[in-house]
């Protein structure tokens, strides 16, 4: 049954919208999986705050063309699903590609590519985004370093403190001596 005018544009909208919330997708090539196990995934992009959905192609390149995304054409064709990295990216994409090399889903499944900051990557550029720090990784580190130099000259200031404390101790203990003399 073909799809009526009013549901693609329904589809196009939410295609726009997830693209607008997202930095970036990847593109599966599937065959064959059962109900119970595209549940599954959908639920592993999930857990890396992503969105799964089976997209039509010719839907989903108007949604790139409407807010000038670069339009995969090549990897747009036969049956896709696309895995919409929301605010993690890396993450989605590592979570597609723990998915696609189990051993009981790497014959049915096959990573094309996507896309990621306005550019088309292949799937070893999927591979090496998915070894990406995610965000609050991201966010950890840098705010190690941030505290890393604080700590320093916390440690430099009380160092010094105490060096002017046993100072000012050893002059009192000389002028209580000869007080005492």
């Amino acid at each position: 049954m073909p799809i009526t005018k009013a549901r693609k544009d329904e589809l196009v909208a939410e295609y726009v919208d997830l693209l607008e919330r997202s930095n970036g997708f990847v593109i599966i090539q599937f065959s064959g999986l059962t109900v119970a196990e595209i549940d599954q995934l959908r639920a592993k992009v999930r857990g890396a705050d992503g969105h799964y959905a089976v997209a039509k192609n010719t839907l989903l390149t108007k949604a790139l063309q409407q807010l000038d995304w670069p339009v995969p054409d090549d990897l747009l064709k036969g049956p896709n699903a696309i895995a919409f990295g929301l605010d993690n990216m890396p993450g989605v994409a590592k979570a597609i590609l723990e998915f696609t090399s189990d051993k009981v889903f790497e014959e049915r499944t096959q990573v094309k590519g996507g896309v990621m900051t306005g550019e088309v990557i292949n799937a070893k550029q999927v591979d090496a985004v998915s070894k990406l720090p995610s965000l609050d990784e991201l966010r950890a580190q840098l705010a190690g370093l941030i505290i890393s130099p604080a700590q320093g000259l916390v440690s430099v200031i009380n160092s010094a403190t105490g060096q002017v404390v046993n100072v000012v101790q050893a002059y009192v203990d000389a002028n209580q001596g000869e007080g005492a003399a």
